[in-house]
């Protein structure tokens, strides 16, 4: 075993687990499932089959994802994030069941207690104010804060607001890109 699982963390023996990744106390990952390279994943985390995490992602602890969720490399979720793959749940369902697929892009931040509703894109380095309810993507580099979220300016790939134009104090500048922002080089 090339990652670290704590003693009660449940990882089914078909799950795939990245080199130096590490999975805490009471986190179950089922069959099926794909976690990336030097990953942390958290307590109390549960990750069903059909997930994919990428490389140097962070789950803090209470985050349950379900099928149907892709996070691309070095995305951070912050603790007791909830991520929705129905829009019509029901205990009793008698018709067809459509999972809707729910992409956070590579460098994205959703911030703890978050609600992500499926069918949605999350844009590379956006970033997700705590306690968020996101209903629509999320173009690259925006900040969304509320319920709904709604846009409230744009971040750098540091994590700093972007207050004055597009230009950051850490030296990276951006363009204006469709509906959001893009690196400029």
């Amino acid at each position: 075993m090339d990652y670290f699982k704590h003693k009660t963390a449940l990882v089914g023996k078909r799950a795939r687990i990245g080199k130096k990744t590490r999975i805490w106390a009471f986190t179950n990952i089922q069959d099926g499932a794909y976690i990336g390279a030097c990953c942390n994943i958290a307590d109390h985390c549960f990750i069903e089959k059909g997930v994919v995490v990428g490389n140097h992602v962070t789950v803090k602890n209470g985050v349950s994802i379900f099928e149907g969720v892709t996070f691309e490399d070095d995305v951070f979720c912050g603790t007791n994030v909830v991520f929705i793959n129905d829009r019509r749940p029901r205990s009793h369902r008698k018709d067809p069941w459509t999972l809707e697929k729910t992409l956070v892009k590579k460098g994205a931040t959703i911030g703890s207690n978050a609600t992500i509703l499926c069918g949605i894109t999350i844009g590379a380095y956006a970033f997700i104010g705590a306690g968020s309810v996101v209903t629509k993507d999320v173009p690259d580099y925006a900040m969304v804060v509320g319920n709904p979220a709604k846009g409230a300016g744009f971040v750098c790939q540091c994590g700093r607001p972007l207050k004055q134009g597009i230009v950051c104090s850490c030296g990276l500048c951006y363009r204006r890109w469709k509906k959001g922002l893009m690196l400029n080089g």
